[in-house]
């Protein structure tokens, strides 16, 4: 009998494993991982951003979340020795019709505590010499990391805290009883007092094996990205990221200089065939039929047709993914957009049609489900494993 039981072994479910051993030194707990080690599916596939919390409603907990994940994640780096970079972010107007967008960006970092500066098109020209735009926004606090060395050490602070983590073992039942949840896995089944799950592109079917019935389905969105060659690790000094299109449901194709030095550019977003669909080809017969039957999903491609046809067209042709970084840096060409592995976005819709925008949890008596964690998460990790632990805390105090 475990104490806890964590299935999980992305970013989230190491950041919460490694504050629950430290809150509960003496319990037996257990990571449960259905890949061959950590961080292989959102977290070891995503842009390696600290973010600052730039875009997220004031009040909300992405917002606050993001604004503790930023210092929280910096900290961790200084205590384990993991290299990362704050670069600071440039948000960058690119006609005059962002220029009012941005303002209300601007606003929204100011309710959001965030440290800024407004910048002419003359200052965006000497902090960026090879980036066009009439205005823009300097964040000072976004950075670059690594995340799957940051989750890979987090496993072993946890594993040299006394905690047991298991590679190569799915999870395929669960039952939730009066006192204990059991849980069934490739590896066998255990049993547990308490159970947290964060299990990403699967959190929907995580919840029905606890006998629910959620009030959402994952959609999986793959968010390609483009590798600049070598000749242009300089070219920005910063992240840089488009003012975003508010009748767009995600922000659009940024400049992302990389912890090992590289530059990328993306990521788009198409809709994924596949919950763990990285590559173009990669279909689901069973993931397809549960989207296309999921009359919450229906509507999402309904009301954003015009978005998804765009993103689909990007995805295809790479002049058209070409053209929305040329707005703002009009000196690459088709050459320069050279392959690099996708990402799965688990994004969660409701059974209306909206997509989920904030964190989302779904807990009983005995278990915390994390259910909606896109962007930030990564940067949010420590503190969503902090709010985690609460809700454990007030389950076993109960």
């Amino acid at each position: 009998m475990y104490d806890f039981i964590i299935i999980g072994g992305g970013i989230l479910g190491m950041s919460t494993a490694m504050q629950l051993i430290e809150a509960y030194p003496d319990r037996r707990m257990l990571v449960l991982e259905k890949e061959g080690g950590p961080a292989h599916h959102q977290t070891g596939h995503n842009s390696g951003v600290i973010h600052a919390g730039v875009y997220y409603a004031p009040g909300s907990l992405k917002a606050r979340f993001c604004l503790a994940g930023n210092r929280a994640t910096k900290a961790f780096c200084d205590t384990h020795d993991v290299a990362y970079e704050t670069c600071g972010k440039l948000l960058v107007a690119t006609n005059d019709v962002e220029m009012t967008r941005m303002q209300s960006i601007w606003e929204r970092t100011g309710a959001n505590g965030l440290e800024r500066e407004w910048l002419s098109a003359e200052a965006l020209r000497e902090r960026e010499p090879d980036i066009t735009g009439v205005g823009g926004i300097f964040v000072p606090s976004s950075g670059i990391v690594d995340y799957a060395e940051v989750t890979a050490r987090m496993a072993d602070v946890f594993r040299h805290a006394g905690g047991e983590i298991r590679y190569d073992a799915e999870v395929t039942a669960l039952e939730e009883r009066r006192d204990e949840v059991v849980v069934t896995s490739s590896q066998g089944t255990f049993t547990t007092r308490h159970l947290v799950s964060c299990s990403g592109l699967m959190a929907d079917r995580t919840v029905r094996m606890l006998g629910l019935t959620p009030a959402f389905t994952i959609c999986p969105f793959r968010g390609e990205y483009y590798l600049l060659p070598p000749q242009h690790n300089t070219i920005v000094n910063h992240l840089i990221y488009p003012i975003p299109d508010p009748g767009m449901p995600f922000l659009g194709v940024h400049l992302t200089r990389m912890i090992d030095g590289t530059v990328t550019v993306g990521p788009n977003a198409v809709l994924a065939f596949k919950r763990e669909g990285y590559r173009k080809r990669d279909i689901s017969l069973r993931d397809l039929l549960a989207m296309g039957t999921n009359p919450g999903i229906r509507r999402v491609l309904r009301s954003h047709w015009r978005a998804g046809l765009h993103e689909m067209k990007n995805s295809l042709f790479k002049g058209g993914y070409l053209e929305e970084v040329r707005k703002y840096c009009p000196s690459l060409t088709a050459d320069d957009l050279t392959p690099y592995p996708a990402g799965v976005r688990a994004q969660a819709v409701s059974r209306d049609g909206e997509l989920i925008d904030d964190f989302l949890f779904v807990n009983t008596a005995r278990t915390v489900n994390v259910c909606n964690a896109p962007s930030p998460a990564a940067t949010s990790a420590i503190p969503i494993g902090a709010h985690i632990v609460e809700k454990v805390r007030a389950q076993v105090d109960a």
